[in-house]
């Protein structure tokens, strides 16, 4: 019966990386949707080799100092390419998880980063910055021993990966025309439907990213912690359809996309430990705050993010994460738990915080002495398809480049619309 038991939860680890993996389609079809045409196989691309460069580095570094023993409790020390590892379907499901916190950086840096680049910054992401701190929540050290709580990887994950795109973009600068004196301008997306559909995979891949994190074929644990990742989407959803309906005077379609995403970013540290009441209050303050963000990104800090990646998985991240000190059923302050709890998780974002920041600064200096971070100004009005690749996404591309004015007439008729409204699309 045992043997019976260990087969089934390595089946159920096996089901979640398979759905974790699928992911990466999802935040493939979010960035292409959400940017324009003539990036799109740039986009593509970088996705691609994310997944497949994380997996060899996570093998070859990024487990071992991520779940080897621990030195003092800040970097594990052995197990570099698996060497006296047992339990090969463990790391298949971390593997892509570190390739999916890396792929948050492709979107906020999206039709302006050159590829060389981001893939010497994916390199530093998946072999140290992130296994570096899965170390200390998930590896046995420091933060996990005064009690950090994040189950699925709100902060290690989701805000790691948004504070190395947050010092990316911001290294980088924005978009040629993003900023015109105080106008934000407005660059759509040439594909909302693609984007609609990488967030619904996002979606059903992140019932595998929370549901394996059970790490076994619980009946008493695995449903709950998928209702609970339902419940915070579908909150996330609702929240942001009705506060920018209120706060704009219609739902915007793509902010409203990204609920959803805030939503599952939030209840990610806390799907195991909140109720289902908890799971849908986390997702509904989670679309509210991650439209606030947005807004607040684009018109005032005016760091270009495109598809949002920051104000999803780091403003997210950081609630989700904190959440806990609140909605844990086993001590948060509405259960009446002492503050306790909420003060070891701010202790634990801070920390991440300035690690992620630190590190993601130190490589992009040292990436920018090897090759330039950023394409020439007539690469990027060519589009990184042609000026990287050499190729197109789309076999009638001329046809798209025609009706390039109707695209600058729907962007003016955006801009017509306010400064209230967020200056670009998000997702």
């Amino acid at each position: 019966m045992e043997a019976v038991q260990s087969s089934v939860d390595m089946l159920w680890v096996m089901l979640g990386a398979m759905l974790v993996f699928f992911m990466h389609a999802g935040f493939a079809m979010v960035e292409t949707g959400f940017t324009r045409s003539k990036n799109t196989l740039n986009i593509l691309m970088k996705n691609m080799i994310t997944i497949s460069l994380g997996s060899i580095l996570y093998f070859i570094v990024g487990y071992a100092l991520m779940f080897g023993p621990s030195s003092f409790g800040l970097i594990g020390t052995e197990g570099f390419a698996l060497a006296g590892v047992t339990d090969i379907g463990f790391f298949v499901f971390q593997a892509v998880f570190a390739a999916t916190c890396a792929t948050i950086i492709s979107g906020a840096v999206a039709e302006r980063m050159h590829l060389a680049a981001y893939i010497l910054l994916t390199v530093a992401m998946t072999a140290i910055i992130y296994p570096i701190v899965g170390h200390w929540v998930w590896g046995g050290g420091w933060l996990s021993e005064i009690g950090f709580i994040d189950f699925a990887g709100s902060t290690v994950v989701h805000l790691t990966g948004a504070v190395a795109a947050f010092i990316a973009a911001w290294k980088i600068g924005p978009r040629l025309g993003k900023y015109s004196g105080k106008t934000v301008n407005t660059i759509p997306g040439h594909s909302l439907p693609l984007g609609a559909l990488g967030v619904f995979i996002l979606w059903l891949g992140w019932f595998g990213f929370n549901g394996g994190s059970t790490l076994a074929a619980d009946p008493a644990l695995v449903p709950p912690v998928i209702a609970n990742t339902l419940l915070a989407a579908s909150a996330g959803v609702l929240a942001t359809a009705l506060y920018t309906r209120f706060r704009y005077g219609r739902i915007d379609g793509t902010l409203t996309m990204n609920g959803a995403l805030a939503g599952l970013v939030g209840i990610t540290a806390g799907a195991a430990n909140v109720s289902f009441l908890g799971a849908i209050l986390i997702g509904l303050i989670a679309g509210i705050i991650m439209t606030e963000a947005v807004h607040l990104l684009d018109t005032k800090i005016r760091v270009d993010d495109p598809v949002g990646a920051v104000s999803v998985h780091g403003i997210a991240g950081i609630w989700g994460t904190l959440a806990i000190g609140f909605f844990d059923v086993n001590g948060g302050l509405l259960y009446g738990g002492g503050a306790e709890i909420l003060g070891i998780q701010a202790v634990g974002v801070l920390a991440v915080i300035a690690w992620a920041s630190l590190a993601t600064g130190a490589v992009l200096l040292l990436i920018s002495i090897v090759t330039p971070l950023r394409v020439t100004a007539e690469e990027e009005e060519t589009g990184l398809d042609f000026a990287e690749h050499g190729s197109q996404a789309y076999s009638m591309q001329d046809v798209l480049r025609g009706s390039s004015d109707r695209a600058d007439n729907f962007a003016d008729r955006l801009n017509q619309l306010g400064e209230e409204r967020p200056a670009s699309g998000k997702a």
